[in-house]
């Protein structure tokens, strides 16, 4: 392609047709057309989930594709495997709460719904609690906090994970109540857990606090347990062995 026609694909916004035009087999004009703006409207969309993959900031590249689904897994009866990975609970602002033992797959699952979420354009943050907790204590400290919560206002699917690994100091527990409350029936929820939500007093003080936290997120919620050994217990042991 000449470079004239490069700076007018350039101009047009149109980043893939001049790598691939010669790809593309010709059998009319209008046929050539059609499958030449179908491959860059393809591409155009792959690198989309790459940059919201990316601004996700998920900790691991495990997708769907490789999760290991197990009998220790305990779907609630009004939802399936195949209906999860629709994602349909993204646009009805549901929730997806894992909660179980740790090391059985939780944050596993959870990255690889938000992967596929970022690759169907959705835009995805992924947040390990105690991290979250302490970004939001310095926002607030260098008075930031409206900055922060816009940036989660933006957002379609919101990842907690780790959910009760870590207390929190008073103020840390009442920022991250206020962020989720201002997600409640707005965006989705992934939140990992391993800890049941009767045990959630032990890292929030106040129990009044704890019974707010917990109605908003079961409520519009898909519960799953997780049961059974940790995997990477197991594969440690294995290996012993």
């Amino acid at each position: 392609m000449s470079e004239q026609l490069r700076n007018k694909c350039k101009s047009l916004r149109l980043a893939y047709i001049a790598e691939v035009y010669e790809q593309i087999p010709f059998d009319t004009k209008e046929q050539f057309l059609s499958d030449l703006l179908d491959e860059e409207l393809h591409l155009r969309e792959i690198a989309k989930a790459h940059r919201l993959i990316k601004k996700a900031r998920f900790l691991d590249k495990k997708g769907l594709e490789e999760y290991e689904w197990t009998e220790q897994i305990h779907m609630p009866s009004h939802l399936d495997k195949e209906e999860l990975f629709r994602l349909d609970f993204i646009d009805k602002k549901q929730n997806v709460l894992l909660v179980g033992t740790p090391g059985t797959g939780k944050t596993h699952l959870a990255t690889g719904l938000g992967r596929k979420a970022c690759e169907m354009g959705y835009e995805v943050g992924f947040y390990r609690v105690s991290h979250l907790v302490e970004e939001l204590e310095k926002a607030l400290k260098l008075n930031r906090l409206s900055s922060f919560r816009n940036k989660i206002h933006n957002l379609d699917l919101v990842i907690l994970d780790e959910m009760g690994y870590l207390p929190f100091s008073k103020e840390g527990a009442e920022l991250l109540f206020q962020l989720i409350s201002e997600c409640y029936e707005q965006k989705s929820l992934i939140l990992t857990s391993n800890l049941d939500f009767s045990q959630w007093n032990r890292i929030f003080a106040d129990s009044r606090l704890t019974a707010a936290l917990v109605d908003r997120l079961i409520h519009h919620a898909h519960i799953i347990t997780f049961q059974g050994e940790s995997y990477r217990l197991s594969n440690a042991l294995s290996k012993r062995r």
